[in-house]
């Protein structure tokens, strides 16, 4: 999976940051029951990543800087949220359809 510049810049800072990705981890975790469609749980994800990069910028302004022009705002984090769904989500099994007799 390639990560734009932004995603992989925070998804080296969740790496480098035991809590923070600790964090991560139970929260998608605890909300992966909440939503079963995949893509409805990757787009939320990803606007609450993209505040969670806005508020790590304005607190780390060296770490998290972007290409002139850009806005944190509108940078994609959808790769980044799959992404991290994969790795840390529980996944929801798919329902059988009941048996007939």
């Amino acid at each position: 999976m390639s990560l734009n510049r932004s995603e992989q810049l925070l998804f080296d800072h969740l790496q480098a940051h035991k809590e923070e990705r600790q964090h991560w981890q139970g929260k998608l975790q605890a909300e992966s029951g909440k939503i079963s469609d995949p893509h409805a749980r990757a787009a939320r994800l990803d606007a609450e990543l993209r505040r969670y990069a806005a508020e790590r910028a304005t607190l780390r302004p060296g770490e998290f800087q972007l290409s002139p022009g850009q806005s944190l705002g509108k940078v994609s984090m959808r790769n980044l949220a799959e992404l991290l769904l994969r790795l840390w989500g529980s996944s929801v099994a798919p329902r059988r359809p009941p048996a007939e007799n």
